[in-house]
């Protein structure tokens, strides 16, 4: 299992304000004792390609990797032309992502915003019918997509379109490819979704190709029972806290049995640092401590899973000629 790490705190400064560079960010990194950096497309302020070659190699300067590439696509959006510009956008941080992190990169997919005009079905097929447009450039590029269950983008005016687990396993539904694309696992989304992380994680295990671990923490004086709203969605009440990894609400004796039991041991990224470095600082030390015991130790990236899918689509047992996702 590696670790990478994500700077929740910092996404105002690097994204909104741009008042902390993404260099400045890989800076701090070097503090963490992680081996590798999931970055957000707004932390790229230029698509020209000199200076993503200067943050390539400020990335491999600082002795990281670039697993994950954080991306929020709007396929759910009632204009067919918005939606078309989504696509668009998001084959190029596609392209982003094979240029930083290289084959085996994973980019975050979204099925879309919770537009209040678009009927569920309606929403799905766009949705499933965007990811299964972009699946033939994944393959191009050899990365894969990776579908987070997501509570809402912090640009975006409505929660995400797929946050219920019916509809998100709806729309896993729709989606036969195994190699290019996978769920991207996040437990404190299950929870604000009004699932049971640990049950949620053992319904999308066999897709899973890479996770966010965060925590959350109630206010004193709160029951989760009371943050629920009709359709039984938490969603980000101010009564739900961001803190250290391993000290709040989620079970991760039981998220990381459910990983290690289905042969998972792949990227896990820190979504944390919203009360300061010294948190995610933390939660790192938790998730090295976590390796030591769960995963034997192992920083492999090897999930059981999607190398199964990349065997069987290359069609030979040993694994001859299969493509690298």
């Amino acid at each position: 299992m590696r670790i990478a790490a994500f700077p929740k705190g910092d996404l105002e400064a690097m994204v909104v304000r741009r008042s902390k560079t993404v260099f400045d960010w890989i800076e701090d990194a070097r503090t963490l004792g992680v081996d590798g950096l999931e970055l957000h497309t707004g932390f790229l302020w230029s698509d020209e390609a000199g200076y993503l070659a200067e943050v390539a190699d400020a990335i491999a300067g600082a002795g990281f990797e670039m697993p994950m590439m954080c991306a929020s696509p709007d396929f759910t959006h009632p204009d067919p032309d918005t939606r078309a510009r989504e696509i668009e956008a998001q084959a190029s941080y596609m392209r982003t992502t094979a240029l930083l992190g290289g084959p085996g990169a994973t980019c975050r997919v979204l099925s879309g915003q919770a537009h209040p005009t678009v009927p569920v079905e309606q929403g799905l097929d766009w949705a499933a019918g965007a990811i299964n447009e972009l699946i033939p450039l994944a393959a191009e590029l050899r990365i894969t997509l990776a579908v987070e269950n997501h509570y809402k983008a912090s640009t975006w005016a409505y929660p995400e379109f797929a946050q219920r687990p019916e509809v998100f396993h709806a729309l896993l539904g729709r989606i036969d490819e195994r190699v290019h694309f996978g769920v991207q696992y996040d437990p404190s989304n299950a929870l604000v979704a009004g699932a049971d992380p640990v049950e949620f994680l053992r319904t999308v295990i066999d897709r899973v190709v890479t996770m966010q671990a965060s925590d959350r923490f109630v206010e004193p004086g709160v029951d989760l029972d009371d943050l629920r709203s009709a359709d039984g969605t938490i969603g980000y009440s101010p009564a739900l806290k961001h803190g250290v990894i391993g000290q709040g609400l989620n079970d991760y004796p039981g998220i990381f049995t459910v990983l290690v039991e289905a042969g998972y041991d792949g990227w896990i990224s820190i979504e944390d640092g919203v009360n300061g470095i010294d948190e995610l600082r933390a939660s790192a030390v938790f998730l090295r401590e976590a390796r030591d015991r769960w995963f034997g130790g192992s920083t492999a990236v090897r999930v059981r899973n999607h190398d199964a899918a990349r065997l069987a689509a290359a069609g030979t047992p040993s694994g001859e000629g299969a493509t690298t996702a």
